[in-house]
C-alpha cells in the first residue's frame, strides 16, 4: 500500500435520528482529516422520514457510503412496554450476524471499526477481522465519565441511586446529583439498567473513544480521563479523542422544500435575534396540560416564536422511533383562540422542522430545547442561548452542564419531569433570554463558546489536532501491517 494506503472506516450506528446524525458528521470529519480515508456507515432501517432524508443527503459524498441493514424483529425478545435503552441494546445485539456478514461481503474490506456506545457488543468483530476498534460517544465528557464509572458505582452503591441524599462522586469530575442520573439508572431492577451497565463496562475495551466535545469546553473532566490518580486510574481508560463540536452545517436556502421556504421567508422579516425556537427533539413530547401551559407562556411573553409541535402524550419518549409521522393536524391541542391570537408573531410547525437551519438564521435569539447533546451543540455553534427543558435519557445531566457549568442556558425552578411548569414561569424565562438585560450575560457567554468551538475545529485547533493525530497513527499502523 505504501503512501497510497486507504483507511476504510466501517461505522455501526443504532437506530434513531439522534444517533445517525452525529455518526454521519463523524464520517465527514474523518474524510476531511485525510484524503486517503473512506467511510461506510451501517444504519438500521427506520420509519422516520427525516432520518431517510438524512441518509439520502449523506450518500451524496463520494467517499461516504451509507448501507441500510435489514430490520430485526425483537418483538419476542422484549416486553411491549420495554424502555428505549432496552430496545436499542437488544436491536444492536440481534443485528450482529447481519452486520458481520455485511462487513465480510464488502468489496473493499474495512481497516477500522467504529461503533456507537449502544453497539459495543460488535467490538469483537474487529478482533475477528484483525482491525482496530473505536467507540463513538456523541455526548459530553461529564456523561462519558458517569457511564464509564457506573460499573464501579454498581458495586459500591446500595439501593436506588435516586433515593440517595448525597451526590454520586466521580474521581476528578463534578459530582452527579441523584436526580440527574440517566434514565437507565432510575430503576436498578429494570432490564435497561443491566444493559446500561454492560455497555458502560465494554466502552473502555476499545482502542480509543471519539467524543463530541472539545478540550476548551470541558478541560477538567477530560483531564480526569488521563490522570492515573483520578478517573483514568480507576477504570484504565483508553485514549479519549475530543473531536467536537460535530454538528450539521446550515444548508443553503435552495435545499429546502416549499413549506420550509415559507418559514424562512417569515424569519427574514423578523428583527435580529428576536425569535424563540421551540423544539424538543426527535422524540420529545409534552402532556396535554404542559402543552397548554407552554402555549399560554409563549403568548403571554409577547415574543416571536417558531414551535415544532407533536401530539401530546403522557410518555416523554413515546415518539422516539416514530418521529416524523402523523397527519400534522394539531390545532385541537391548543387553548381556544391561540393560533388566531398569535398569528403574525408565531409559527406552529407540525412534527418536524430543519432545526440547524433555523438556529443558524440571524433572526433566532433563543431556543427551548430538550437538552439532547446534538441540539445543545447545534445551539452553541450558532450562538443561540437556551431554555433547558430536559425530558429523558441523559438530558437532566446535560441541562445541569448547560446552566451551571457552561452558563449558556436557564431552566425552570421545578424541573419539567417532576411537575407541570406554569405559564408565568415560561413567560419569565422567554423574556429573560430574548429581551431582558439578565439574558445579555448568557448571550455573551454562548457567543464565546461558539468562537471556541470554531477555533477547535480549525487547522491547529484542539479537535482538529486530536482527530488528525489519531488518523495519522491509524494510517501508519495500516502501512506497517501491509509491509
Amino acid at each position: 500500500m505504501g503512501s497510497n494506503s486507504t483507511l476504510h472506516a466501517a461505522i455501526l450506528t443504532s437506530p434513531g435520528l439522534g444517533h445517525i446524525i452525529p455518526v454521519i458528521e463523524l464520517g465527514k470529519r474523518l474524510i476531511a482529516a485525510n484524503r486517503n480515508v473512506t467511510v461506510t456507515i451501517f444504519a438500521m432501517s427506520s420509519t422516520s422520514q427525516a432520518e431517510y432524508q438524512t441518509i439520502k443527503e449523506a450518500t451524496s459524498t463520494a467517499k461516504l457510503n451509507v448501507v441500510e441493514l435489514p430490520p430485526v424483529d425483537i418483538s419476542g425478545l422484549v416486553h411491549p412496554k420495554a424502555a428505549v435503552v432496552t430496545c436499542l441494546a437488544v436491536w444492536m445485539r440481534e443485528i450482529r450476524p447481519v452486520f458481520r456478514s455485511a462487513l465480510q461481503d464488502m468489496a473493499s474490506p474495512p481497516t477500522m471499526l467504529i461503533v456507537d456506545f449502544f453497539g459495543t457488543e460488535s467490538l469483537p468483530i474487529a478482533d475477528e477481522l484483525g482491525i482496530p476498534k473505536f467507540v463513538y460517544v456523541p455526548c459530553n465528557a461529564w456523561f462519558l465519565a458517569l457511564m464509564t464509572y457506573s460499573p464501579t458505582l454498581d458495586k459500591e452503591v446500595e439501593g436506588e441511586y435516586v433515593d440517595r441524599t448525597e451526590p454520586l462522586k466521580i474521581p476528578g469530575c463534578r459530582p452527579v446529583r441523584p436526580e440527574e442520573v440517566a434514565d437507565p439508572m432510575l430503576d436498578r431492577t429494570n432490564q435497561q439498567y443491566s444493559e446500561y451497565i454492560r455497555f458502560c463496562g465494554e466502552i473502555p475495551l476499545c482502542d480509543g473513544i471519539f467524543l463530541n466535545t472539545w478540550e476548551e469546553l470541558q478541560p477538567t473532566t477530560l483531564a480526569s480521563f488521563r490522570d492515573e490518580k483520578l478517573l483514568g486510574g480507576v477504570i484504565k481508560m483508553v485514549p479519549v479523542y475530543p473531536i467536537g463540536p460535530l454538528t450539521r452545517a446550515v444548508r443553503s436556502r435552495s435545499g429546502h422544500p416549499r413549506v420550509d421556504q415559507d418559514l424562512f421567508e417569515w424569519l427574514d422579516k423578523q428583527p435580529s435575534e428576536s425569535v424563540l425556537f421551540v423544539s424538543l427533539g426527535s422524540g420529545g413530547t409534552l402532556s396535554y396540560e404542559q402543552m397548554t401551559e407552554m402555549a399560554w407562556g409563549l403568548e403571554l411573553s409577547q415574543q416571536r416564536f417558531i414551535w415544532v409541535v407533536r401530539p401530546p402524550t403522557t410518555k416523554s419518549d413515546a415518539a422516539f422511533f416514530t418521529s416524523g409521522n402523523g397527519d400534522g393536524d394539531l390545532s385541537t391541542y391548543f387553548p381556544e383562540g391561540f393560533l388566531t391570537r398569535t398569528s403574525g408573531i408565531g409559527l406552529v410547525v407540525p412534527l418536524w422542522a430543519p432545526q440547524v437551519d433555523i438556529l443558524g438564521h440571524p433572526s433566532v435569539g433563543g431556543f427551548i430545547t430538550h437538552c439532547g447533546w446534538n441540539s445543545a451543540l447545534e445551539s452553541v455553534t450558532n450562538g443561540v442561548q437556551m431554555i433547558a427543558w430536559p425530558l429523558y435519557a441523559e438530558q437532566r445531566l446535560n441541562a445541569t452542564s448547560l446552566t451551571e457549568e457552561l452558563g449558556v442556558a436557564v431552566r425552570s425552578e421545578v424541573p419539567p419531569w417532576k411537575k407541570v411548569v406554569g405559564r408565568e414561569e415560561i413567560e419569565r424565562m422567554v423574556r429573560k433570554i430574548i429581551v431582558e438585560k439578565d439574558g445579555f450575560k448568557i448571550k455573551s457567554r454562548v457567543k464565546e463558546l461558539k468562537q471556541s468551538g470554531e477555533k477547535a475545529l480549525r487547522e491547529g485547533g484542539s479537535s482538529y489536532n486530536a482527530l488528525s493525530q489519531m488518523v495519522s497513527k491509524a494510517m501508519q499502523d495500516l502501512q506497517m501491517k501491509d509491509q
